[in-house]
């Protein structure tokens, strides 16, 4: 069972980038191709910009062309929430990070083997930890 991080939107504020905070507690998207780990394949582990919690490696990343780091698997089921997203007149499932709660991005059907799923991740969201 993953501890839970609660924090006010004051102490968010303090401790995440305007470009993180708007993506992480106010369920943002960074524009297509702009962010830094889109075309990122460096060998280590993406971690929650917010808290630090491992979410995916870097075997289960790949280039999907949708602007946006995008990964066949997170590292642990439990380690990101599903939920459902009817925003904007779209159907989707949004993914949360299950340690602090913050956005991630949506999760896809259409993906590559082994789990045909698309994990669509702002790079905003992600701070990578190189593997030494």
């Amino acid at each position: 069972m993953i501890e839970k991080i609660n924090k006010t939107n004051e102490e968010w504020k303090n401790s995440l980038t305007a470009e993180q905070y708007h993506v992480l507690r106010e369920k943002g998207t960074e524009r297509p191709f702009t962010g830094k780990y889109d075309e990122h394949f460096g060998k280590g582990m993406y971690v929650c910009a917010g808290c630090g919690e491992p979410l995916f490696t870097s075997e289960a990343k790949y280039n999907s062309g949708c602007g946006w780091p995008a990964f066949f698997a997170a590292m642990d089921d439990d380690k990101v929430v599903r939920t459902h997203d009817f925003s904007f007149g779209m159907r989707r499932t949004e993914i949360t990070c299950a340690k602090c709660g913050g956005h991630l991005g949506h999760v896809f059907d259409d993906g590559p083997k082994p789990t045909g799923e698309r994990f669509c991740v702002n790079s905003a969201s992600l701070e990578f930890k190189e593997e030494a």
